[in-house]
């Protein structure tokens, strides 16, 4: 049942997913008890649907409750505690609550770091979400050098030609945009595009997204070169 609510989720198919959630969280619920870590798991899924249909409100204490059986059931040091912590994370800074987001955030990348070690695919995702949360709130020097950090982990552990890769050539991009360095920022977004249509295609949101935000930035270097005409003196 959690297998086909999950594939209908994947697929947006929200309606048929929902109810088909609920009764396995309650069925885990009833046979495992409320503080089993396979409840968290039910829990944390039915969160982010909730989150995926808006419904925030409903989402939250469900995150935080799987959150707090995980803690309680594998310790505050575990991987599947920094994975509540992001999701929680997430969400918050979703609602502008940047600084209830953002120490939860640091927590997970630490709790990851520890676990894994600091070359791990997984920390290259934390990193790159707390960099997301400092360029959302125009800390700039601060996510750059995590933002580099995590695209040099993918690029290590994935290979140059992963979609992840051109995910975070793509941020990298434009972050560097957004501090006007476009001589920087334009190889980069054009790597990103070269590779989300060599591993996705050409139509997919991924590489449109990617295309449009080159053209973009290919607009922005094109006003920059065109110098105002001197006016003629007398």
């Amino acid at each position: 049942m959690s297998q086909l609510a999950l594939l209908l989720f994947s697929k947006s198919v929200y309606s048929e997913a929902e109810p088909l959630m609920r009764r396995a969280f309650q069925i885990g619920e009833n046979t495992l008890g409320p503080q089993h870590p396979n409840v968290a798991t039910r829990l944390n899924n039915l969160a982010q649907l909730l989150r995926s249909t808006n419904r925030i409100a409903e989402a939250e204490p469900l995150m935080r409750r799987a959150l707090q059986i995980d803690e309680n059931s594998f310790g505050p040091q575990h991987p599947n505690v920094a994975r509540g912590l992001n999701n929680l994370a997430s969400l918050l800074q979703a609602t502008n609550r940047i600084a209830e987001a953002e120490p939860l955030m640091r927590r997970a990348l630490q709790i990851d770091e520890d676990s894994f070690g600091p070359q791990h695919p997984n920390v290259a995702i934390r990193l790159n979400n707390l960099a997301r949360l400092l360029y959302d709130t125009n800390r700039l020097s601060e996510a750059e050098p995590l933002m580099r950090r995590a695209l040099q982990i993918d690029e290590d552990s994935l290979g140059p030609q992963h979609p992840k890769v051109a995910i975070r050539l793509n941020n990298l991009a434009r972050l560097l945009q957004g501090t006007n360095r476009l001589s920087e920022a334009e190889p980069l977004m054009r790597r990103a595009v070269d590779i989300f249509k060599q591993s996705l295609g050409a139509e997919h949101p991924n590489t449109q997204i990617a295309r449009e935000n080159l053209d973009g930035m290919l607009r922005e270097i094109a006003s920059q070169s065109e110098s105002p005409s001197s006016p003629e003196g007398e």
